[in-house]
């Protein structure tokens, strides 16, 4: 069985609220909950979100729409996690975050596909794709490892932090982009970025609802201005900040 667990959240400390902000009508997080289930290779889909009140709206929205929803800590997302494959006991857990409104369920697909090929307990994109395209899969027992031994808050927050520290305890895949496309940034964290996927759903979705990395490379050679909405941002803020807390401590 392979289980895919979107992470989502209201309270954004950069951009609250994103996930349910209107994508030509229809909230950001059933974008991107409908562009998943396009996916081949997995079994079951659904949002992991927080018991906090302020994830109410959220919760209840994305049931009303016909997706399922579990909901468990707040801050220990990877206990979320967790607590939330127990439930199913897949082999695996995909592992994706619900500020990226134009992930591509090919890349998914090829992501799982190869974990599988190759029998990793872990594998990921590569930062050569684009910010927001990120894929991460991994074993339930790695998943459960992780969850017993991570100590550290940031390990907490972030899911699968401690395995990509501890590479020694793992098998350990990767998925590459044929060409170098990191500096492009297809997340919502700021304003800037929900006004570049505004344009993207603009100019792609009408035509071509099941839009693909390569089509909106397409757009973005076709305009070169659309780079420049939200260049300058840094890729896994969140991340870094967490860990460079942890290090003033």
């Amino acid at each position: 069985m392979i289980l895919v667990i979107l992470q989502a959240r209201t309270s954004s400390s950069r951009l609250p609220g994103k996930v349910l902000r209107p994508l030509l009508g229809r909230a950001m997080i059933l974008r991107e909950l409908d562009r998943l289930k396009e996916c081949r290779e997995i079994t079951r889909l659904l949002l992991a979100t927080s018991m906090d009140p302020t994830d109410d709206e959220l919760a209840q929205t994305v049931e009303a729409a016909g997706y399922d929803v579990y909901r468990g800590s707040l801050d220990d997302v990877l206990e979320r996690y967790y607590h939330c494959a127990q439930r199913y006991m897949p082999t695996n857990v995909v592992r994706l975050t619900g500020d990226c409104p134009v992930i591509d369920p090919h890349i998914v697909d090829r992501v799982i596909a190869q974990h599988i090929a190759e029998h990793n307990d872990y594998t990921s994109t590569t930062e050569r794709f684009p910010d927001g395209l990120d894929t991460e899969v991994m074993t339930y027992a790695a998943l459960e490892k992780a969850y017993q031994e991570a100590a550290l808050p940031s390990e907490r927050e972030h899911v699968t932090l401690y395995i990509r520290r501890h590479p020694e305890q793992f098998r350990v895949g990767t998925v590459d982009c044929a060409e170098d496309y990191g500096a492009m940034r297809w997340t919502v964290d700021e304003p800037q970025d929900f006004a570049l996927i505004e344009k993207i759903y603009e100019r792609l979705y009408p035509q071509h609802p099941d839009f693909a990395m390569e089509d909106i490379l397409t757009l973005f050679r076709g305009d070169e201005t659309l780079a420049h909405i939200n260049q300058g941002i840094m890729r896994n803020e969140g991340l870094k900040k967490s860990i460079a807390a942890e290090k003033v401590l």
